[in-house]
């Protein structure tokens, strides 16, 4: 499992959850301020969420 924490109601969780899991080719869900994605993907999450629009100082990749 793959998570994206610190992710709140202001930041639109239902686009960014629905474009990770099209991209990642996965299921997943958000809830409690989390987007968890099935599988591994913390190779490719860094740069899904910089074309998302987050900056790379808001990343923390952890494995």
């Amino acid at each position: 499992m793959t998570v994206v924490d610190n992710i709140s109601k202001d930041m639109n969780p239902g686009q960014i959850l629905s474009e990770l899991k099209k991209r990642l080719a996965c299921g997943g869900t958000y809830k409690n301020g989390r987007i968890e994605l099935q599988g591994n993907h913390l190779r490719k999450i860094e740069e899904l969420l910089t074309k998302l629009g987050f900056s790379k100082d808001q990343i923390e990749i952890k494995g």
